[in-house]
């Protein structure tokens, strides 16, 4: 059993279809109503049916007043450390610190060099995320100057600023050995996918996000765990969670008993639910689902 003591957070992965732009940002409104922790925005700048993320992140921070945002996660490859660490403190600071940076390097690198971008070989990809989030956590805290020789970038005498509202967090979405690693001894929180890592390897990656963390002085409880959930809601009651599934569908209550499984005894304290943007499921979601998960957690935890 893990369980790190975090708080329980929800938030909703936002599709950001451009054909639905309207509807979007009435359901980001709503979702800051509903009392939601997160919204998580994709980030596929290749994809002509996708709205930018850091643009529509920028309009929901706008229109909202405490839900907070984060891209789930941004694209390295087409986004510079430097000009991201720029956009990252400028939404934080017209949010009032609203603002966490999700990363990733890439995946799809068809589409990001047929935009410009490089095609990176896995050890470049990595090497690439190692670099960035020393540039980013110098910009996010305060250096007045910022020299960089690495493999992937150079920066001579960049001057970031100004400071963001918040310390912002740097939180990875990677799935391999050496960037759970990565994430262990510098970055403060993991981003993955049910769909990709189910529970079964969740535990494991945690594992080797802790090893890493522990070898680095640090504590694994400071590292926040994101889990992206996709599934449906049905009339089937709670069961025993199936942890090699990357999949659910199953009622309310059903649901709850999985996010606390999840919470109580892999280690999850943020889940962000891939749902269709129905204000009815939302709303039921944050009535029946939250509460009881909440409520269950601190029972098990008591």
């Amino acid at each position: 059993m893990t369980d790190y003591g975090r708080p329980i957070e929800f938030g909703i992965f936002l599709d950001p279809a451009a054909a639905q732009s309207a509807t979007v940002l009435d359901t980001i409104e709503l979702i800051d109503q509903l009392g939601f922790d997160w919204i998580g925005i994709q980030d596929h700048p290749y994809n002509r049916a996708q709205l930018d993320a850091m643009t529509l992140i920028g309009m929901g921070l706008a229109r909202t007043e405490r839900v907070r945002f984060f891209p789930d996660v941004a694209t390295l490859s087409l986004r510079s450390p430097a000009m991201l660490a720029n956009q990252a403190v400028t939404l934080d600071l017209l949010g009032n610190g609203r603002f966490e940076l999700g990363l990733g390097s890439g995946a799809y690198w068809d589409a990001i060099v047929a935009m410009g971008g490089p095609r990176r070989s896995p050890g470049e990809a990595y090497a690439s995320m190692d670099e960035a989030i020393d540039i980013l956590r110098a910009a996010f805290d305060g250096a007045r100057s910022v020299d960089h020789a690495g493999e992937i970038y150079e920066l001579h005498g960049w001057r970031p600023g100004p400071a963001p509202a918040h310390r912002i967090g740097i939180w990875l979405g990677v799935i391999g050995p050496r960037a759970l690693a990565l994430t262990g001894r510098k970055a403060d929180g993991w981003i993955p996918s049910m769909s990709y890592v189910p529970p079964a390897a969740a535990r494991l990656s945690m594992e080797n996000i802790d090893t890493a963390a522990i070898a680095a002085g640090r504590n694994p409880a400071d590292i926040r765990r994101v889990y992206n959930i996709w599934g449906g809601f049905t009339d089937t009651p709670p069961a025993p969670v199936d942890e090699q599934s990357g999949e659910f569908s199953g009622s309310p209550a059903a649901w709850a008993a999985l996010l606390t499984h999840l919470a109580t005894s892999v280690g999850f304290d943020t889940f962000c639910f891939g749902v269709p943007s129905d204000p009815d499921l939302l709303r039921m979601i944050a009535s029946e689902v939250i509460p009881a998960v909440r409520k269950d957690v601190d029972a098990i935890r008591s």
